[in-house]
C-alpha cells in the first residue's frame, strides 16, 4: 500500500493534462490506447483530437471508408494499428450495438487488443482490477525491485505481470495505472531519470547499486534488414501519375504508392531498365527516365532500413492505370511518398 499511496500522490501533482483523462468512455479511452501503441503522446495527441472531430461515436468511425481512415493515420505508423482500429469500431458498432464489453477477458477478443489495452481500458472504464504493463511499467519495476529478467521474454513478461498485480491499488486501479505509466513517462525516464527527487529513492534497487542505465534489461532485436526501393514516378502530361495499393502482410498493407522495383542494392539507370519488373511495366513504349535523388532517402523502421530513389519517367500508353494530380493528395500513402509528394508536386496540388 506505501508504493501506492506514494505513486498516487506524485500522480495528482505531476500528472499531464490529457483529454482522455476526462472520460472514461470507452471508445475514447480504446481510440487514444490504440494510438499510443509505440508511440510518444506528443506525437499522438494531435492525431487523436483529428480522429475525436472527424469520428465522435464508434458509429462513425465504423461507417467511415477504409482509405479515409488510413489516410488520416497517414504520418502514425505501425499502419495495422489503423486497420483493426476500423475492424474493431465496425464489430462494436454492428455487432454490439455500439457497446464495447465491459470485462478485461471480453476486451481481449477484440482484433488490435492485447493485455496492456485491455487492461487499461477494463481499469480505467469498468474498474476491474487488472494491471498495466508497457515499457514505462517495466522500467519503473525493474529499477526499483532490481530485477535484470528480460522485459521481452516469456519468464520476465509473467514476472513483471504478476508484480504489478501484486502492487495494484485494488480500489482505484485506474487512478494506479495511469499514475505508473505518468511516473515512467515523466520521472522515471530512459535517460536521465530525477533521481535525486525520486519518491522511491530511499528503495530503488538501481539506484543502490548504480545499475539505472543497465534496467530494464531487454533481448537483443531482430537484425536490422536492409532494404532498396526504387519507385518509378510517371508524370503523364504533367496531369496524371500512376499509384498502386501495396496488398499482402508487409508493411504499408493497404496504403498507396508508386510502382515499385525492389533490388538488391542501390541500382544505376542501365541495372534498373534491364530488370524485368522495369520491362513489364514500360513495355515497349518510348519513355525517358531521370533519376530525382542520387543520395537514396533512408526510411528507418523498426527490422527495416528502406533505401529509396525516386526515378521520373515520362512514357505514353498507360492512362489506363492513371490518377490525376489533384486526386493524388487524397490517397493514404506511407510518410516516405508523402514527404515526396510534398517536395515535387507543385503547390496547386498540395
Amino acid at each position: 500500500m506505501v508504493f501506492s499511496k506514494r505513486l498516487t500522490l506524485w500522480y495528482l501533482h505531476n500528472k499531464r493534462d490529457l483529454p482522455w483523462r476526462k472520460t472514461h468512455e470507452p471508445y475514447q479511452i480504446w481510440l487514444s490506447e490504440i494510438m499510443l501503441q509505440q508511440t510518444r503522446i506528443e506525437q499522438g495527441l494531435p492525431y487523436y483530437y483529428k480522429f475525436i472531430e472527424a469520428y465522435p461515436t464508434v458509429f462513425d468511425l465504423a461507417n467511415a471508408p477504409a482509405d479515409e481512415v488510413l489516410k488520416l493515420w497517414q504520418g502514425l505508423g505501425y499502419y495495422s494499428r489503423a486497420r483493426n482500429l476500423h475492424e474493431t469500431a465496425k464489430y462494436v458498432a454492428f455487432e454490439l450495438d455500439g457497446k464495447f464489453p465491459d470485462t478485461y477477458k471480453g476486451l481481449l477478443k477484440l482484433k488490435g487488443v492485447g493485455d496492456y489495452t485491455a487492461s487499461a481500458i477494463a481499469s480505467i472504464c469498468y474498474n476491474e482490477p487488472v494491471a498495466v504493463v508497457d515499457g514505462n511499467v517495466y522500467r519503473v519495476l525493474s529499477r526499483i525491485f532490481g530485477i535484470d529478467t528480460p522485459i521481452n521474454s516469456t519468464p520476465g513478461i509473467k514476472e513483471f505481470k504478476a508484480l504489478a498485480q501484486e502492487l495494484l491499488d485494488k480500489k482505484d486501479p485506474a487512478t494506479f495505472n495511469q499514475a505508473i505509466m505518468e511516473f515512467g513517462a515523466l520521472h522515471c525516464k530512459p535517460q536521465n531519470p530525477y533521481c535525486d527527487t525520486c519518491p522511491f529513492n530511499e528503495k530503488c534497487l538501481a539506484l543502490k547499486d548504480n545499475r539505472i542505465k543497465e534496467l530494464p534489461v531487454k533481448l537483443k532485436k531482430t537484425k536490422v534488414k536492409n532494404r532498396y526501393f526504387n519507385y518509378l514516378v510517371f508524370d503523364l502530361d504533367n496531369e496524371k501519375t500512376i499509384l498502386e495499393q501495396r496488398t499482402g502482410k508487409g508493411i504499408w498493407n493497404g496504403l498507396y504508392q508508386f510502382p515499385l522495383i525492389e533490388t538488391e542494392k542501390l541500382s544505376s539507370e542501365n541495372e534498373l531498365i534491364k530488370l524485368d519488373p522495369f520491362k513489364e511495366l514500360i513495355s515497349d513504349q518510348h519513355y525517358s527516365l531521370e533519376l530525382y535523388n542520387e543520395e537514396p532517402v533512408v526510411h528507418k523502421l523498426s527490422h527495416q532500413h528502406l533505401y529509396t530513389r525516386f526515378w521520373l519517367v515520362n512514357a505514353q500508353g498507360l492512362e489506363e492505370r492513371s490518377v490525376s494530380l489533384e486526386e493524388v493528395m487524397n490517397y493514404p500513402v506511407p510518410v516516405l511518398i508523402g514527404n515526396f509528394l510534398n517536395e515535387y508536386l507543385p503547390d496547386d496540388y498540395k
